[in-house]
């Protein structure tokens, strides 16, 4: 058994959320992260879905680098579950700095780490469970919940000005996946991802990827997306407002 595939037993799991973007889609104000969802800051919805596993001990928040105070006082007011802790270090340039600099901060004993999007405030627990068990039991160094697409997807030729794009080809669509978080991972898998992998990524798991080491789905969740743009925020005050009616959420 290599050790990419080696069952990783009784883990302390750990969840890092890099938040330092502003979110700039989602219009002006305050940084995306920080915009309210039924008067609570996103951050704090986003925190809570990881807290709402068990597994997960501690929560790293990479805040922007002048923001670190400003989060701190936020967990101070919107404390997590007493089993979770919380840590708030500064990110950096890029995501992938900041998901570093969340790495750093993780203690010696969490061997399972998730990295979860603070823009997605509203991941059933469920799937955070079903990601970390998944880790767990080793079958892969890192796990990502994903959803089939509800559209047929065409790959183009993008144009800078805005011309009409010409379609390339129209991928099976039985074999896509739209991939959410949280993403968990192997953390010794991880932390090369993050050393050795440079240049443009758009996940985590695709850093695995370039590794050449096998990523693997669980189901996702119609209510884990991401909260981009004005009519994202609707939706969640919606599915929000739902969960208060029928689950006292």
């Amino acid at each position: 058994m290599t050790d990419a595939a080696r069952p990783v037993a009784l883990a302390r799991t750990a969840a890092v959320i890099p938040a330092a973007g502003r979110g700039v889609r989602l219009g002006p104000g305050a940084p995306k992260a920080l915009r309210t969802l039924g008067g609570t800051p996103i951050l704090i919805h986003a925190a809570r879905a990881m807290a709402a596993s068990r597994a997960v001990s501690l929560v790293v928040v990479v805040a922007p680098p002048d923001g670190v105070d400003g989060v701190k006082a936020l967990f101070d007011e919107y404390p997590l579950p007493e089993r979770t802790d919380v840590v708030v270090v500064a990110g950096g340039a890029e995501r992938q700095d900041s998901v570093r600099h969340g790495l750093a901060a993780l203690p010696d004993d969490v061997s399972v780490v998730l990295v979860h999007d603070a823009a997605r405030p509203l991941v059933p627990v469920d799937t955070v469970d079903a990601v970390i068990e998944a880790v767990r039991e080793g079958g892969a160094p890192a796990v990502v919940p994903a959803v089939p697409p509800a559209d047929t997807v065409k790959e183009v030729e993008p144009t800078a000005d805005g011309s009409p794009e010409r379609v390339l080809g129209t991928p099976v669509r039985a074999r896509l996946r739209a991939v959410q978080t949280p993403q968990g991972f192997d953390r010794a898998t991880l932390e090369r991802a993050h050393a050795e992998v440079t240049g443009e990524v758009t996940d985590d798991a695709s850093m695995v990827e370039r590794l050449g080491l096998p990523v693997v789905t669980v189901p996702g969740h119609e209510e884990a997306f991401k909260v981009t743009r004005p009519l994202d925020l609707v939706l969640a005050e919606a599915v929000l407002a739902r969960r208060r009616v029928t689950d006292g959420f």
